[in-house]
C-alpha cells in the first residue's frame, strides 16, 4: 500500500537521474574532444624552418616535419595519465573505449556529410571534401595508435603506481608517456606519413623523432601542472579518499 501511494506521489513530479559528483565525467569529455580535434587537425602537414637543411648521418633533423595537431595532442596524454593516476586503469579503459567509438562515429558523420548532395546555391562542396574528407588511412592511423598508445600509457601508470603507491609521481608520468607516446607516435607515423605528404625515408625519420620528443618533452614541461590537477582532483573526488 505504501508503495502504491509512493509511485502516485512520484507520478506528479518529474523525474530525474542523480548525476555523479566526481571529476570524472568532466574530463572524460575533454579527453574525447581533444582526440577529436587532434585528428581533424592531423590531416595537415606542417613544416618549420623550411630554409634549413641539417642531418646526422641518416637522421634528417632540419626542417622539422610534421602535422597539425602537434601542439594539441599531447593534452590527451596528461588527460590519460590524471585519468589513469586517479581513477586506475579499469575507469580509464571505459574513456578510452568511449574515445574509440567517437572518433569511429565522427568519420562516418563526416563521410555521410561529404557525400550528401550538395544543394545548387551551395558552393564549397570541394572545400569540405578536403577539411573533413574521410581519408581511410588517416582514420586508420587515428584509431589504431590512440588505442593502443593509450591503452599502453594508462598500463603502465598504473602498474608502476602498484610498486611506487603514492610516491614518485613524477615516474609514472614520464615512464607511462615514454611508452604510450612511442607507440602511439611510431603507429600513426607509419601509416599516416604518406597521407600528409611525407614519402622519404628522411623525412619520415625526422616526423617520428620529432613527434615522439615533442610530445614527451611537453608532457615534462607540464608536470608542475599535471601535479596540481591530479593534487586538486585527489583531495576533492567523493570516492579517491577511500581507495587510500
Amino acid at each position: 500500500m505504501t508503495d502504491t501511494k509512493q509511485l502516485d506521489n512520484d507520478a506528479e513530479h518529474a523525474a530525474f537521474a542523480h548525476v555523479s559528483r566526481g571529476f570524472y565525467p568532466t574530463i572524460v569529455a575533454l579527453f574525447t574532444a581533444t582526440l577529436i580535434i587532434s585528428n581533424v587537425c592531423a590531416s595537415k602537414g606542417v613544416q618549420f624552418l623550411q630554409g634549413f637543411d641539417f642531418s646526422i648521418g641518416p637522421v634528417h633533423l632540419l626542417p622539422i616535419s610534421t602535422d597539425g595537431a602537434f601542439f594539441l595532442f599531447p593534452l590527451a596524454y596528461i588527460l590519460g595519465d590524471i585519468l589513469s593516476e586517479v581513477y586506475g586503469f579499469r575507469a580509464t579503459r571505459r574513456a578510452i573505449y568511449l574515445g574509440f567509438g567517437s572518433l569511429l562515429l565522427t568519420s562516418l558523420c563526416f563521410w555521410i556529410a561529404v557525400e550528401l548532395p550538395p544543394a545548387q546555391f551551395y558552393e564549397n562542396q570541394e572545400a569540405l571534401t578536403t577539411v573533413i574528407g574521410v581519408v581511410p588511412r588517416l582514420v586508420l592511423a587515428g584509431v589504431l595508435a590512440y588505442f593502443v598508445g593509450q591503452l599502453l600509457n594508462s598500463l603502465v601508470l598504473v602498474l608502476i603506481k602498484q610498486r611506487t603507491k603514492e610516491k614518485h609521481l613524477w615516474a609514472r608520468l614520464i615512464g607511462s608517456t615514454v611508452v604510450g607516446e612511442l607507440a602511439d607516435t611510431l603507429i600513426f607515423c607509419s601509416i599516416a606519413a604518406g597521407v600528409i605528404g611525407i614519402t622519404t625515408w628522411r623525412d619520415f625519420v625526422n616526423y617520428v623523432i620529432f613527434g615522439f620528443v615533442w610530445k614527451t618533452l611537453i608532457e615534462v614541461v607540464v608536470m608542475p601542472v599535471t601535479y596540481v590537477v591530479i593534487g586538486l582532483i585527489k583531495r576533492n573526488e567523493p570516492t579517491y579518499t577511500q581507495r587510500l
